[in-house]
């Protein structure tokens, strides 16, 4: 069996904002804006990757009327 692998503590001095005097918070463990304090900057969180889906057909279910449909629609 894989062992589970246990995310490691962090507090509030690995804090890119505690470390740059940007936090304004005294609390015993790290808060939810929490950022590692990198030598290269603050780097902003790891986001998913977006995936574009196959088309399913090449054919619109709708479609705009022409301009001579739509000019005739408004003749008198």
């Amino acid at each position: 069996m894989a062992q589970a692998r246990k995310a490691a503590k962090v507090s509030c001095d690995q804090c890119f904002f505690r470390a740059q005097m940007l936090c304004a918070l005294e609390l015993d463990q790290a808060c939810v804006t929490f950022r590692p304090n990198h030598p290269e900057g603050l780097r902003p969180p790891r986001q998913m990757r977006f995936v574009f889906r196959q088309e399913r057909s090449k054919k619109a279910a709708w479609a705009f009327p022409s301009a001579a449909e739509q000019a005739s629609l408004h003749r008198a």
